[in-house]
């Protein structure tokens, strides 16, 4: 029980002051005046005057509330590193142990695991969300126990007692890194990139390790080992191999006695795109849908495009001056000889053989293709003709010849065929358009049984409109109309012109996106969703081989004509293996450097400002817990061998009773008494 006094005014403080000081320059004048009763006067307004300010006993009934202590108990990835979870361990059963024995004590314990992704260490977060569900008032004092490497540190909360960082690991402890720095997401195919690499000893690392050894592996290939130097930054110059995503993995072996060595290696993802499209448009004479193939290819950026158009044979007499044909000389020779293998693509549009173009030229043509070039022919009434490229030595890379029905000359509407439901230049292409397409007028009859290529649109009476082949290390499409260009014209409603021309060009650039057979996956955090395109009619299970090499197997879902996918979670960090038939790939999950990882090494920096800040302390527990000590408030609360914590003396408040000390009717007794007194002791003066 405790007691205290307690003014409840009946008037405003400023009203009371003003009659107090109208109540001593009345005592003031009495006293002035020799009046013999001034003392009472000045004793009864007094009373008066105090019974205004409404002063009373108020009684509380107390029930004292223990002190609590929180204990946060660091249990991330880093903190299982060497005995650092038996220190954690062992440190707070030993303290838990002591703050029971102490009196009037409760002890908070939290426990702070990994999160979802690459989080890191949220200790303040934790701490705050511990602080907030307890009565500041009744916080003694706070003790984290880690190795002080945490990722939060903005989130720190108002602290209310001393907080003290017990610090895990062993003063040997050392770590090696490798770091992988400017990787950009994307790099041009043919032009170096440079990535800058460091290997970093922290701790008390050894002094003969003056270089280590530096693995590079390409998608998953066998890797090139260097030797490098550690604590310094290298330069390596690098140029992508394909398009597409390239993985890339620097490793460093495993030395004897480091803390860790999931922080030896690193991945880097990059995508592999071309700078520009370079495109040679060779029009045999002028029509309609060489205008049509030139607007769209000069209407992409990206694309740098040669168009070389015959407006006039060589054989037609109409009296011209062979020096008026042309502003300046074509050079085909340089074309054709010198600089076909500058160009990614290169178009024959109603082409036919006309002289122009000699023999050797077109054989150079078809040995680009053989050597890794890509060739599409717009085939017009020239490829049914006595001319036709396919009578040139252009033969032995075409995937069709033209029949004797030659040109059909009748409405149709283009159809995918069933493979080219399955293949991806032809796949889903009827959705990309709103509407049935429009028909075209002219197809050359070609017949493609004697070839390895894969017809994937068909025309009049399902003959054969769109097929492609793989040529040696080259690819060729051959489009058995020249009416394409109807569709970009709206004809009967148009067609999706522009993305039919789009895949094929990409196709035959050999972009993985546009591959028949590929297995591929993506990545988001943990889960990988994984692709097998196929134009089979089924596929085996996917093998997926994990960083620590058990392999497991998931069963692809047909989810579209020659799709299939399927989702895989991975049970850790690191370069992963995809296999399926012949197909083989590899992607990398998680961060290239886990957070937890980035800093091993026990370290109270980056939380001693914090801790200074409340007067706590920054303790090895390999030195041994520290023993707990009370300090008041406001004083150092660590010292050599112990920490502090502060008493609040904190209560609850059962009952209150409040009684008045000055009633009314004492108040007008003591009043009226002491005025009767002065006035009485007037009169008899």
């Amino acid at each position: 029980m405790t007691g205290t006094v307690i003014f409840s005014p009946l008037l405003p403080w400023p009203l009371l002051a003003g009659i107090a000081a109208l109540a001593l320059i009345g005592v003031v004048l009495a006293l002035w005046r020799g009046l013999a009763g001034w003392a009472f006067r000045g004793l009864a307004a007094l009373v008066v005057i105090a019974a205004l300010t409404g002063p009373s006993w108020r009684q509380e009934d107390r029930s004292p509330l223990t002190d609590i202590v929180l204990l946060v108990e660091d249990r991330t990835a880093s903190q299982r590193l060497s005995d650092r979870a038996e220190q954690t361990e062992q440190a707070a059963e030993t303290l838990a142990a002591r703050i029971a024995a102490r009196p009037n004590t409760e002890l908070r314990r939290v426990t702070l695991g990994d999160g979802e992704g690459d989080t890191g260490t949220r200790l303040m977060t934790a701490l705050s969300d511990a602080l907030a569900e307890e009565p500041s008032a009744r916080i003694a004092g706070m003790i984290l126990l880690s190795d002080g490497r945490l990722h939060d540190l903005d989130q720190a909360p108002d602290l209310p007692a001393p907080l003290h960082l017990l610090l895990t690991g062993e003063p040997e402890d050392w770590d090696r890194r490798l770091i992988v720095q400017n990787a950009p997401a994307f790099a041009i195919l043919g032009e170096e990139v440079t990535l800058t690499l460091r290997i970093e000893d922290t701790g008390a690392a050894p002094e003969d390790d003056a270089e280590v050894p530096l693995n590079i592996s390409v998608d998953g290939g066998e890797p090139q080992t260097f030797m490098v130097a550690t604590n310094r930054d290298h330069e390596l110059p690098l140029t992508l191999p394909h398009g597409g995503r390239n993985v890339i993995q620097f490793t460093t072996p495993e030395a004897e006695g480091e803390l860790t060595a999931r922080n030896n290696s690193a991945i880097v993802q990059m995508n592999g795109v071309r700078d520009r499209l370079r495109v040679l448009l060779v029009s045999g004479e002028p029509h309609a849908g060489g205008r049509t193939w030139r607007n769209l290819l000069k209407s992409d950026s990206s694309v740098d495009l040669v168009h070389f158009t015959i407006l006039r044979p060589p054989a037609k007499q109409d009296g011209v001056p062979v020096s008026e044909l042309s502003l300046i000389a074509f050079p085909t020779r340089e074309l054709f000889m010198d600089k076909v293998d500058d160009f990614d693509l290169i178009i024959f549009d109603r082409y036919k053989r006309r002289g122009i173009l000699p023999s050797l030229y077109l054989q150079n043509v078809a040995d680009y293709v053989q050597r890794g070039g890509a060739l599409l022919i717009a085939a017009g009434p020239d490829f049914a003709s006595a001319d036709s490229l396919y009578r040139s030595p252009l033969s032995v890379v075409l995937p069709a010849r033209p029949t004797s029905a030659r040109v059909i000359e009748e409405p149709y509407s283009p159809q995918v065929t069933d493979l080219g439901r399955r293949h991806p230049v032809t796949a889903g292409l009827e959705q990309e358009w709103d509407g049935d397409w429009g028909r075209w007028l002219r197809q050359i009859d070609v017949d493609a049984a004697d070839s390895t290529g894969e017809v994937l649109m068909s025309g009049v009476e399902d003959r054969p409109l769109l097929i492609l082949d793989r040529v040696g290390e080259g690819r060729v499409a051959l489009l058995a109309s020249d009416h394409a260009w109807l569709w970009s014209r709206g004809y009967e409603g148009g067609g999706p012109q522009l993305e039919l021309l789009r895949r094929l060009a990409h196709w035959m650039m050999k972009e993985p996106e546009l591959e028949e057979e590929a297995l591929t996956a993506t990545a988001t955090g943990q889960t990988m969703q994984i692709t097998r395109r196929t134009l089979e009619d089924g596929i085996g299970p996917v093998t997926v081989t994990p960083p620590n090499g058990e392999a497991e197997e998931l069963t692809l879902t047909e989810t579209s004509p020659g799709l299939w996918t399927g989702e895989y979670t991975g049970p850790e960090i690191g370069l992963y293996r995809l296999a399926e038939g012949d197909l083989e790939t590899v992607i990398g999950l998680g961060p290239a450097a886990p957070r937890e990882f980035v800093e091993t090494i026990a370290d109270g920096t980056a939380l001693s400002p914090l801790v200074e800040g409340t007067r706590g302390g920054v303790r090895n527990l390999s030195d041994g817990v520290p023993s707990l000590r009370d300090v008041r408030a406001g004083r150092p609360a660590a010292g050599r061998g112990w920490i502090g914590l502060t008493p609040r003396d904190a209560y609850e408040t059962r009952d209150v009773t409040q009684v008045p000390l000055l009633p009314g009717w004492l108040v007008l007794l003591i009043a009226s008494a002491l005025i009767l007194g002065g006035w009485l002791r007037e009169g008899r003066r």
